[in-house]
């Protein structure tokens, strides 16, 4: 039992050697200068980023509804929306499908980079949006 002891205490003090320094750099660290706001984006600007898909439940009827978000860099949103109350803006934004092609459309491009033209825009407001901002209105860019 002593021998089994005195494994561990020797494991322990290992590891207390090797994870000093990491703590003792950390400390040294400065904290990171705060970020810059995003640049803004308006009717008619494009929005790139990596499209996921997600599984809502709709509130009115209970049923499963497909949900699309673009994951994008911070952009501001124009006023009266600015920030979405965050230091830098939005960087994930729904896009809300108006009809079955549409969600078919996106149904092909899921987990890829796409670009979209942004014809309406706000911040999420509504209980259940999963993203930061929500596209009302929007149309899908062909890469050439």
């Amino acid at each position: 039992m002593t021998k089994l002891f005195a494994t561990r205490l020797a494991l322990v003090a290992t590891m207390m050697v090797l994870v000093s320094p990491a703590i003792s750099a950390q400390q040294g660290d400065e904290t990171p200068p705060p970020s810059k706001p995003g640049k803004p984006i308006n009717t008619g600007d494009v929005l790139s980023g990596e499209l996921n898909a997600m599984k809502v439940r709709d509130v009115k009827n209970g049923k499963r509804v497909a949900t699309y978000q673009i994951t994008s860099e911070p952009r501001r949103l124009p006023p009266p929306n600015g920030l979405c109350n965050l230091e830098t803006g939005p960087e994930t934004f729904q896009l809300v499908t108006s009809s079955d092609a549409q969600a078919a459309q996106l149904k092909s491009f899921v987990g890829k980079e796409i670009s979209v033209k942004v014809d309406e825009i706000a911040c999420a407001s509504d209980a259940g949006q999963m993203s930061e901002a929500v596209i009302t209105k929007w149309s899908l860019i062909k890469k050439q």
